[in-house]
């Protein structure tokens, strides 16, 4: 048997409790999950796939137990992209192109990527080609929108002080004169040298966001982030032919075809494509070559919490400088912890992804009841 042919698939989830509970404009969050699989090879070692999202775990890992690791076991896991197309066009396709059956194949090809790093003797970002220099990030942990003005200022403030020079501020209540007041108190509190961003998270209708675009321009917002529906091309469109405040958008689009759609029409002006909501890293890189080549700023959304996206940042041609956004909750659940210095995210020195579970995290944190073990799998021939 040669040494890449999958051997076994197991999948659970960590649901990893957040220090204090948050809202945005849709969630309440007391936990992150993180969804796992583990993909081992007859050589003994193991690529491990990951996903990120406060609900629906068990729907992702049922995916790749019932309809993927069939197709899995037995296969070469070098065959990288040829395991990509198998998997997409299985007859799950015609019920989820996108969402949970594309977040689940995800999974998988971060796990194969994972595995191809570690057989290279290579960090992921390496392998891919990569400048070593640390990356700048930006903090989303500090501007939710539970938290009044005061807290929001003071939480910025203390991330300031340790090193950060971008900061987001979550927005997106039922009215807008609430969050016109808000975005502008933080500016003044600190100051105009601080960069900062806005999220409504899909919460409001053409009409309201395009009476907030005066308030944010004023503000000095470096973007919009969802302002509306993700899949309302034509409000997206609008909004950035305004030319006002960049509008940003990606974390709930799925596929290259779903981007290349908002990209061709101009619909936004900067892409934050996420390698756990499309088709994991192979899908990741040809959105991002396509945005980058277009001109546009790529700013990967963070659903694995940098873990995976702190080694794609940089990997592709753009004449804007790679920038990552920085959220601290999952850190603990990984053996090979992103760090991050004076608000820039240090290159992983070790071989892979970074996204193998650290054992502790599994003891503390895993969900009862999701996933299936390797014991339950019987490998087919290899082909």
């Amino acid at each position: 048997m040669n040494g890449d042919v999958i051997t076994s698939v197991e999948t659970y989830a960590l649901a990893v409790p957040l220090p204090r509970s948050l809202s945005d404009a849709t969630a309440r969050l007391t936990a992150w999950t993180v969804p796992v699989v583990e993909i081992r090879t007859a050589d003994g070692r193991i690529g491990t796939g990951i996903s990120g999202v406060h609900h629906g775990a068990d729907l992702l890992t049922r995916v790749i137990d019932r309809h993927y690791a069939p197709e899995l076991l037995g296969a070469a896991s070098e065959d990288i992209l040829g395991t990509w197309k198998r998997l997409y066009w299985l007859p799950t396709h015609w019920v989820g192109r996108a969402g949970t059956v594309h977040m689940a194949l995800s999974m998988v090809d971060i796990a194969l990527w994972d595995l191809a790093a570690q057989r290279a003797g290579l960090p992921l970002w390496r392998l891919l080609g990569g400048t070593p220099g640390p990356i700048e990030t930006y903090n989303t942990d500090g501007g939710w929108l539970n938290l009044s003005v005061e807290e929001v200022i003071r939480d910025l403030g203390a991330l300031a002080d340790r090193g950060w020079r971008r900061l987001k501020v979550k927005i997106g209540t039922p009215d807008w004169r609430e969050d016109a007041a808000r975005v502008r108190a933080v500016r003044t509190a600190i100051g105009p040298d601080l960069t900062l961003m806005c999220d409504a998270n899909q919460r409001w209708d053409l009409h309201t966001a395009t009476r907030m675009l005066p308030v944010l321009a004023e503000a000095g917002m470096d973007w919009f982030e969802e302002p509306v529906h993700a899949d309302d091309v034509l409000a997206h469109q609008r909004l950035q032919a305004a030319g006002i405040v960049d509008i940003a958008a990606g974390e709930s689009l799925y596929s290259y075809h779903a981007f290349t759609t908002f990209i061709a029409t101009g619909a936004l002006r900067v892409v934050q494509v996420d390698v756990t909501r499309v088709g994991g890293v192979t899908e990741f890189l040809q959105i991002a070559r396509h945005a980058a080549a277009a001109g546009l700023r790529v700013v990967p959304h963070a659903g694995d919490m940098m873990q995976v996206h702190q080694h794609l940042a940089g990997t592709f041609l753009s004449e804007t400088p790679p920038l990552l956004e920085y959220i601290p909750w999952t850190r603990e659940a990984f053996v090979h912890r992103s760090v991050v210095r004076d608000g820039y995210a240090a290159r992983p020195q070790e071989p892979g992804a970074s996204t193998a579970i650290a054992a502790t995290a599994r003891e503390r944190w895993q969900v009862k009841g999701i996933g299936a073990t390797p014991s339950n799998r019987r490998a087919r021939q290899p082909r």
